[in-house]
């Protein structure tokens, strides 16, 4: 329930600016601002179209790593053996995607930090 109001003074070309954004996103002024400050906040992130996909297929690799992870440990705690080349090749995957995920994380806070310092200077 959003029952808290938080006042701000703009000039008219900031309202206007600020108005053809919201439309330009198909939201109200107060969704698009609320939406903003949020992301400025830190309380959620600032993630575009490509960074989503880019996220969902970080997760479903992170998943499917946790299942192969889990199915070693299983075997190895049940006693089985199991060839050094499956724990190799887990091992390999988790380096893969904890690379790929710093990387892609380094790049989201960057753009981050350009987006709101050029929105800074506007």
């Amino acid at each position: 329930m959003k029952d808290c109001v938080i006042r701000m003074r703009v000039s008219e070309d900031e309202q206007a600016a600020i108005q053809g954004a919201a439309e330009a996103a198909g939201m109200t002024v107060s969704a698009f601002v609320r939406s903003l400050s949020l992301q400025g906040a830190g309380v959620t992130p600032f993630l575009n179209a490509d960074d989503r996909k880019v996220m969902r297929a970080l997760h479903d690799d992170m998943r499917a790593i946790g299942v192969n992870l889990n199915q070693v440990a299983r075997a190895l705690n049940s006693k089985k053996a199991v060839h050094d080349g499956e724990v190799g090749m887990v091992l390999s995957n988790i380096e893969r995607v904890v690379k790929f995920a710093l990387l892609e994380l380094k790049g989201l806070a960057s753009r981050g930090r350009m987006k709101r310092s050029d929105e800074a200077s506007v």
